[in-house]
């Protein structure tokens, strides 16, 4: 059911890549609650992925834009603005990447070269559309920014490997720029820390079905979904959320603040 709880506002969305991501989802969700958008990725990303599936289905241009090129960034924001005659209202960072990972290499034993270039694509480039859209004054007045992170950033996953590094430093980027820009123009800045879920990127940790069983375990309202997260990113963009900014916001079923759950504590006994 839809509130129209973003009718009249524009957004931006990063990472869409196919119907499983939170990205495209959430693009979904805000379509249905009356926002106009700009879909956006980078252009292998767009070639691999569906995205102009979605594009047609929210009526969204897509406007390719590799995250770790100022100029791609600087011109994503010129011709959104171009296109919806004005700044936007909200945008969503939903975008990581670790080549380490992806090769199975241990983090004890990383390339360094990747995890810089893992950090550029998934921490780095948050400050990047950010500083952007400030230089373009590209972002309304009162307007949300929402990026999507791990618990991983706070405590040790095996195998999540140097993506922890990036959430970690993606977070307190958002708290940087949510002083400044909070200052500057009243744009308040978040993080959802999400509930593990299987994406197509999710998909890459090694893994991954056993850190969203455990997930499920341990959580007393169970593993958030990528549908309940758009959810989420829609409420962080409407008005009702205003004076929320500088945070990191659990989305997880509890699993966040639970030390045990009796379902582990039983499991456990058996073995």
């Amino acid at each position: 059911m839809a509130y129209n709880l973003l009718q009249g506002k524009k957004g931006i969305i990063f990472g869409a890549l196919d119907e499983k991501s939170i990205a495209w989802k959430t693009a979904q969700r805000c379509a249905a609650e009356g926002a106009q958008l700009v879909l956006t990725n980078a252009p292998i990303a767009l070639r691999m992925g569906t995205i102009n599936k979605l594009a047609e289905e929210v009526n969204a241009p897509v406007i390719p834009a590799d995250v770790t090129s100022e100029a791609d960034v600087d011109n994503l924001f010129a011709k959104t603005m171009e296109h919806f005659g004005g700044g936007v209202d909200f945008v969503l960072h939903s975008i990581g990447m670790s080549i380490n990972v992806r090769k199975n290499i241990p983090y004890t034993e990383n390339n360094l070269e990747f995890t810089h270039k893992g950090l550029d694509i998934s921490a780095v480039s948050l400050h990047r559309v950010l500083q952007s859209a400030m230089k373009h004054d590209a972002i309304n007045e009162w307007g949300s920014v929402v990026a999507l992170t791990y618990i991983a950033a706070q405590r040790v996953f095996p195998n999540y490997n140097d993506m922890a590094d990036g959430k970690a430093m993606l977070e307190s980027i958002a708290r940087n720029f949510g002083y400044y820009y909070g200052v500057k123009k009243k744009v308040r800045v978040n993080t959802i820390s999400q509930s593990p879920t299987l994406t197509t990127a999710g998909s890459g940790v090694k893994g991954i079905d056993g850190f969203i069983n455990f997930a499920e375990k341990m959580s007393p309202l169970g593993n958030a979904t990528a549908d309940n997260c758009a959810d989420y990113c829609v409420s962080l963009f409407s008005d009702y959320t205003k004076m929320v900014t500088m945070q990191n916001l659990f989305h997880d079923g509890g699993f966040s603040f639970t030390g045990v759950t009796q379902e582990v504590i039983e499991q456990m006994t058996k073995e």
